[in-house]
């Protein structure tokens, strides 16, 4: 079934469905009235809806039962330094279906990707597109923030709870299976992945000053993108099924 998202101030009885979605709605998918969609806030409510009025810009829609889907613990914050091209794109798209929170681009001593204050904005609000539609893909009721991108320095000091958790190439990284183990019961979790190159042996070194534990992902060197995935999904699978 069709998902459309509805923004959380917009919960009434009977709501609009704003411009973009409407069009979606009309214009692409020929959907008219008395057609049923489901309607979800990306804060986890959703509810079988019924298409009461079909304009080209405004789809007003009668919401049936709501239903608010708990979130997913342990809440995973992934902090990721940015990849090159449309990667970041693939990163979000995965990130959302395995559940994250939260997603922090980073910008690290050896990412080629630079942004300068006016372009930064404009790629979070992107990457944020990027998660609404794969949460419409996936069935995900809960869409995490973007964030803004941001200098290590100042994702590096900034205050954090939970699990701390850097997946590096250096000597002496423990066993990320053996890690989680030690830690059967969290509430928060944050991964943090460097680029290609790896993080700095300075950034490495601040990480584990300012709390992070790090973790070896094997001894096959794996993309930026797949040590994302393959984080993600062991950090899913230990905590959730």
């Amino acid at each position: 079934m069709a998902r459309f998202h509805l923004h959380p101030h917009d919960w009434q009885s009977q709501a609009t469905l704003d411009e973009e979605e409407s069009r979606h709605c009309s214009q692409v998918l020929r959907m008219q009235r008395g057609d049923t969609l489901t309607a979800f806030d990306g804060a986890g409510k959703h509810s079988l809806a019924t298409i009461i009025e079909c304009r080209k810009n405004a789809v007003r829609i009668e919401l049936g039962e709501i239903i608010h889907t708990p979130p997913r613990t342990p809440l995973i914050t992934l902090a990721q330094a940015i990849p090159k091209g449309k990667t970041m794109d693939w990163i979000v798209e995965k990130a959302v279906e395995l559940g994250v929170q939260r997603i922090i681009p980073l910008v690290t001593r050896h990412s080629v990707v630079k942004y300068d204050t006016h372009e930064a904005p404009k790629k979070a609000e992107k990457w944020q597109k990027v998660a609404l539609e794969a949460c419409k893909q996936c069935g995900q009721n809960w869409m995490p923030i973007i964030e803004t991108p941001q200098s290590w320095q100042t994702f590096i000091q900034s205050p954090r709870e939970g699990l701390a958790i850097i997946a590096s190439l250096a000597e002496g990284a423990s066993s990320f299976k053996s890690l989680l183990e030690k830690h059967s019961h969290i509430e928060q979790a944050t991964l943090l992945v460097g680029p290609e190159g790896d993080f700095s042996p300075t950034e490495i070194q601040q990480a584990i000053t300012n709390g992070f534990l790090p973790i070896t992902l094997g001894d096959i060197i794996l993309r930026s993108e797949t040590a994302a995935l393959l984080g993600l999904a062991a950090l899913r699978y230990e905590y959730s099924c």
